[in-house]
């Protein structure tokens, strides 16, 4: 639930933000690199007396383009003094989008990286080059869509999402990708129709990064069994699965650790999350940090002090350079007064004020859902159209990607849809002590029971309940397989060294897998 600023997290006080003598000298060098980061706009206009007789100028447009969801582009002029929320209302405006706080415009500085249009600040002040081209994207991805009002904004997550799945932003399982895929076909194409729909009609279609016939081959499975689905429908159960995924709405930025050690910072809507190696090492929820702030590259987050500690810690980390630290400390500014605040604080007004005067200036979440419940217009018809980003003529931006293994955390996704027609069940449970140092360390454990018939091949279940689980999570590896007949010897077979450890058990009726990690939360 949203709630006010309090002693929970201070990050959003003015106060805690550099603007006490401890961090005076911070917000000095804050204030410093975003005078460095609009030196570009600062120049002083000419100030010659206009001519009384000289008619007023028309003001003058600077021409946009915008990348839309579907990859279609939406041209046109906007005023060259207006401020991002100018342009982002006309784009939602054009895809008749009233649910418009959860999307963002993005564009990419010197450096290639992505920025976020800040909506209170003048385009110009923000674009150091020419042309102005943005793209379209989801900026908050809501916990959960299901309290989305309109149909056309869970559309357009659903386009999101699926740009992640491909781009290898939002690591899947075979087993997601296959249900996923499933729901989006459904979407698009509606029910299977065998006159319509041949044996291969969903090749074109792009779900992974590394797609497979397999891959497809399941995809049209499933597909066939949602007859009757609408396309709100399949919408909806596409954003409940994906919803459950480890990395939804997590946004990663590069960063090294006190020991120089490349590890991955990802914010989302519930805190800070700590990657190294594809691995959640640790996470701070928005209650136990106290204050978020940057100096120079590093950027620091002091957290709550513990249940049996004294004194309050700060943690600190390295980023590439001073923009990529302020960018980062502006997305959590963001994404905890959007998640976290029932109403946004308004920015600090004086000259005496020290430290950054960057606020997040939208509606919050509360803000956005209450607005929500009001809208009271009938339900905007819009066509699914087939996106050609996920078509097989622009496969060229899954390959992009090495594996879509980007961020990716090893902890198990709910189990939905086994591919093997002899799986029938899976079970995930999990065991959680502490250890020395105070972690909190978690064994996972997947348990995937195949059931068949007196005369199946148990070697060939075997295998394929190994496939299975390397399948649905490639970061981790077979490392022991232990048949257990009720009448025969224990056999174990090591395959390869790893601290993941898959244990399979075989008998007459039925064979087990078990997939173990071992993962610090």
């Amino acid at each position: 639930m949203p709630t006010q600023p309090g002693p929970e997290f201070e990050v959003n006080r003015a106060e805690e933000f550099s603007q006490t003598k401890e961090t005076d000298q911070e917000s000095k060098l804050i204030d410093d690199n975003r005078d460095m980061d609009d030196v570009s706009e600062k120049t002083t206009p000419s100030k010659t007396p206009k001519s009384p007789q000289k008619t007023s100028k028309r003001p003058k447009t600077v021409p946009f383009k915008v990348t839309l969801m579907d990859t279609s582009e939406y041209e046109g002029g906007i005023e060259k003094h207006c401020k991002g929320q100018s342009l982002l209302d006309l784009v939602c405006e054009h895809l008749n989008l009233l649910e418009k706080d959860y999307f963002g415009l993005t564009f990419s500085d010197v450096d290639s990286q992505k920025n976020w249009l800040d909506p209170s600040k003048e385009i110009k002040k923000q674009m150091r080059t020419a042309p102005w081209h943005f793209a379209f994207s989801v900026k908050f991805y809501p916990p959960d869509p299901s309290q989305l009002t309109e149909d056309i904004t869970r559309y357009y997550l659903c386009l999101q999402l699926r740009d992640d799945m491909l781009s290898g932003r939002l690591p899947c399982s075979f087993v997601t990708h296959a249900l996923l895929g499933s729901y989006a076909v459904q979407a698009e194409l509606g029910d299977y129709d065998a006159n319509d729909h041949g044996p291969d009609y969903v090749t074109d279609f792009r779900f992974a990064p590394n797609q497979t016939r397999e891959l497809e081959e399941r995809v049209m499975e499933l597909h066939r069994n949602y007859r009757g689905m609408t396309p709100a429908e399949a919408e909806i159960n596409f954003l409940e699965n994906a919803k459950k995924l480890s990395m939804y709405g997590v946004d990663l930025h590069h960063a090294k650790d006190s020991e120089g050690i490349d590890i991955m910072l990802g914010v989302c809507a519930n805190g800070l999350l700590i990657y190294r190696d594809r691995l959640r090492i640790n996470r701070f929820a928005w209650p136990k940090i106290l204050k978020i702030s940057y100096k120079r590259s590093n950027f620091y987050i002091k957290i709550r002090p513990g249940e049996y500690e004294q004194f309050e810690s700060t943690i600190g980390f390295k980023l590439p350079n001073h923009r990529a630290a302020k960018r980062l400390w502006k997305v959590c500014i963001e994404h905890h007064t959007f998640f976290r605040l029932v109403s946004p604080e308004p920015p600090p007004k004086g000259f005496l004020v020290m430290g950054s005067k960057f606020r997040y200036s939208g509606r919050t979440q509360a803000q956005t859902r209450q607005a929500s419940s009001l809208i009271d217009r009938p339900a905007p018809h819009f066509e699914r159209s087939t996106s050609k980003r996920y078509l097989l003529s622009r496969s060229l931006d899954g390959g992009q990607f090495q594996g879509g293994t980007l961020g990716r955390e090893a902890v198990m996704v709910s189990p939905l849809t086994v591919t093997a027609d002899n799986f029938t069940s899976a079970t995930t449970t999990q065991v959680t002590k502490t250890v020395k140092g105070g972690y909190s360390e978690t064994r996972i454990e997947k348990r995937i029971i195949i059931t068949g018939d007196d005369d199946v091949d148990q070697h060939q279940a075997l295998a394929m309940a190994i496939q299975e689980a390397k399948q649905q999570h490639p970061d981790m590896l077979v490392t022991k397989a232990v048949v257990d007949c009720s009448k025969l010897p224990t056999v174990y077979t090591t395959i390869k060294p790893t601290d993941a450890t898959i244990s399979v058990s075989s008998a007459t009726q039925y064979a087990s897998a078990c997939l173990f990690s071992q993962n610090r939360l």
